[in-house]
């Protein structure tokens, strides 16, 4: 391919809890070098061997709201009595350097992240019936039955806004759904709009191209 580099990208991964994004998310950064995780602000307790800083900031209530007040997230949402967010000057920058973003957030999360940037793309993962999705979270044994319960009434009001998203991919068989996204982001870098800047291309077609 005769291109310098690739445009960066914003992907949106979102789903009901349990579903598998995340663990999608992370297969697709540990095959791409130029593929990297957005880590998200949370205000709740970290789950298992969770690493602050590297899975997600975790903060203090308190420490949040400074944060959210003087503008530092691009969206934030409550989700589970906990408070979400996506830092904004750390996604912008890796997108200018031509990173693949995944942010792993949620539904509310995700419409605030496409309406500040139109042009970030957005993928809703399915789990392939609500009793395996019932499965997996008890299988997760990091939550209580109340809980468990209570992200799957959640995760019913969440599939309603399927096909509000770009995408869709159902996660039946996990590297069938990890090719799928994949798929779906090498299309996304190749559109015509977001390779209209001779910094793409080598200086031949640049010139061929008009873009000198």
């Amino acid at each position: 391919m005769n291109l310098n580099k690739r445009p960066g990208l914003a992907v949106v991964v979102s789903s009901p809890s349990g579903t598998g994004k995340t663990t999608i998310c992370h297969r697709l950064i540990d095959s791409h070098e130029d593929y990297i995780y957005s880590i998200s602000a949370t205000t709740r307790k970290p789950r298992g061997e969770e690493v602050d800083g590297v899975d997600y900031m975790f903060m203090t209530e308190p420490e949040f709201e400074k944060a959210k007040d003087s503008n530092e997230f691009i969206e934030h949402a409550c989700y589970v009595n906990n408070w979400y967010a996506t830092p904004k000057a750390p996604l912008r920058a890796s997108i200018a350097e031509g990173k693949v973003v995944m942010l792993d957030i949620d539904i509310q999360g995700g419409k605030s992240i496409k309406k500040q940037l139109p042009e970030s793309i957005t993928i809703f993962i399915l789990p392939p019936s609500l009793e395996e999705l019932k499965n997996r979270l008890k299988g997760r044994n990091t939550d209580s039955d109340n809980i468990i319960n209570e992200r799957l009434d959640t995760a019913i009001h969440e599939l309603n806004v399927w096909n509000e998203y770009d995408y869709v991919v159902v996660n039946d068989d996990l590297d069938d759904a990890v090719a799928e996204v994949d798929s779906i982001i090498n299309v996304e870098r190749l559109k015509t709009n977001r390779l209209n800047d001779k910094d793409y291309w080598n200086k031949s077609l640049s010139k061929l191209l008009g873009l000198t």
